[in-house]
């Protein structure tokens, strides 16, 4: 009974849905055990460090078991749902086999996955099992339980049960937080650790331990616990702890250099207003952000060679002969940074549609990590938050960062007389290695001329 029972029921496993991720929370299950699923239909959101995806399953059946709560960070390849994808069809019950005492059986495991309490087991490959010395071996029923539930957790049962019960995340916990499970007293069922026990295992001692004398004394245990409201601890995971690996990788890998200009955009904004109103720009949105980025695009078409980006392992500069355009967008998640593909081949209309949707989508959390791969230059806009101007890092693997300050109303020498000019401040940050001062300064400066004086959008472009 053991084949049917292995295609009885199937294991979804947490697929790797980016480049080179490893790991991903589990945000939302949008199924039950018991539900009947088909082929393509999405059963959980995930986050990764790049983006939140929902996970479509890739077959027909009824949940049997979801291997992980909402909240828990798991490993790419783990199984996260077990599917049973033959209904109604009777089987062996996978528990009986587990507390029959026949050594011969244990010894002399069949090759491939072994069924369990809930589904299948891990593979032979994965786990290697001592076979039992005899009858005095056998465990108690209480011990064959953890046995099994152990097993359903993807944790190897050793015969002696020397090994304490956890399941992945809490190990990982545990591993993370500098704790022996083996020193922990379990108070889940069938004695499981749970993550309650490890955060109690790194809660201070209800009294101070008896210190030498040249040691300074613990303080009180009283002055702790008025002080724990005061502050808040919030796990770095997700979009949060992928941006701060990379922007300290972009800062410390990268060599800086930032260059700052003031400009007069009044110009600039009255073409916005000319725009708004145009039947070729008819519903999509038109603002001073869309004119900087044809700007960008425009000063990159004059000066090729800023678009690139450096291979350290080949020791070479890549010339990129497209433009894939990163807006930064603050998000519930954190920072995301999407690109507009080949957006120097895109009309202006067309520039603005895909603008639109880009920011639309990151802001609902919708953005795909393949939206964020690949981009060649970025623009993150500060003014939105009334910031004049900023020293931005550099997106990791790209040459160059725009940031756009706040346009205000400002006294401005205009023809000769000081008037009230619309006036903004922009930033380029830039790799070193690959753009010196003067390729950088030209990419600025032709970026304030076309703000400056829009009609260079058509003279230069």
């Amino acid at each position: 009974m053991t084949a049917d029972t292995s295609a009885r029921y199937r294991e979804f496993k947490m697929p790797d849905v980016g480049e080179g991720l490893t790991e991903a929370e589990i945000l939302k299950w949008y199924v039950q055990p018991g539900d009947t699923v088909v082929d393509g239909q999405v059963v959980c959101e995930v986050e990764t460090a790049k983006a939140a995806v929902e996970l479509p399953i890739p077959y027909d059946g009824v949940v049997h078991a979801l291997r992980f709560d909402e909240g828990t960070t798991v490993d790419v390849g783990a199984s996260i749902i077990t599917v049973d994808v033959a209904p109604g069809t009777p089987s062996e019950a996978p528990a009986a086999a587990a507390t029959e005492p026949e050594p011969e059986a244990e010894a002399a495991e069949p090759k491939g996955r072994q069924p369990v309490l809930v589904g299948y087991g891990v593979s032979e490959a994965s786990t290697k099992r001592r076979p039992r010395r005899g009858a005095a071996a056998v465990p108690e029923q209480g011990a064959a339980t953890a046995a099994i539930q152990a097993e359903m957790n993807g944790v190897p049962a050793p015969a002696a049960l020397s090994r304490p019960l956890a399941k992945p995340p809490v190990r990982k916990l545990a591993k993370d937080l500098g704790v022996d499970l083996a020193t922990i007293t379990p108070t889940g069922p069938d004695g499981i650790i749970t993550r309650e026990d490890v955060h109690a295992a790194t809660a201070p001692a209800p009294s101070p331990q008896a210190a030498p004398v040249a040691e300074p004394v613990p303080a009180p245990v009283a002055a702790a616990s008025a002080v724990a409201g005061r502050e808040t601890r919030i796990p770095v995971k997700g979009v949060r702890k992928a941006t701060a690996a990379a922007m300290v990788g972009s800062a410390f890998t990268a060599p800086h250099v930032t260059e700052f200009v003031t400009v007069d955009v009044t110009r600039t904004m009255r073409l916005v207003e000319e725009l708004k109103s145009d039947k070729d720009m008819a519903g999509v949105r038109v603002n001073p952000l869309l004119l900087v980025a044809k700007a960008l695009l425009v000063a990159i078409k004059r000066h090729p060679d800023v678009n690139a980006t450096w291979d350290e392992a080949a020791q070479e500069i890549v010339l990129k002969h497209y433009v894939n355009l990163g807006i930064a967008a603050a998000t519930p998640r954190g920072l995301l940074v999407p690109n507009i593909k080949d957006a120097h081949d895109k009309t202006l209309p067309q520039l603005a549609e895909s603008l639109g949707e880009l920011v639309s989508t990151a802001r609902e959390g919708k953005t795909t990590p393949a939206a964020m791969q690949g981009g060649t230059v970025t623009i993150t806009n500060v003014g939105v938050f009334g910031v004049d101007t900023g020293t931005p890092i550099l997106n990791p693997g790209e040459s160059a960062i725009l940031a756009v300050g706040a346009i205000k109303l400002q006294p401005w020498v205009h023809k000769g007389k000081v008037k009230p000019r619309q006036v903004t401040t922009l930033a380029l940050s830039f790799d070193h290695r690959l753009v010196d001062g003067e390729l950088g300064s030209k990419v600025l400066a032709d970026i304030a001329a076309i703000l400056e004086q829009p009609k260079r959008l058509i003279t230069w472009g």
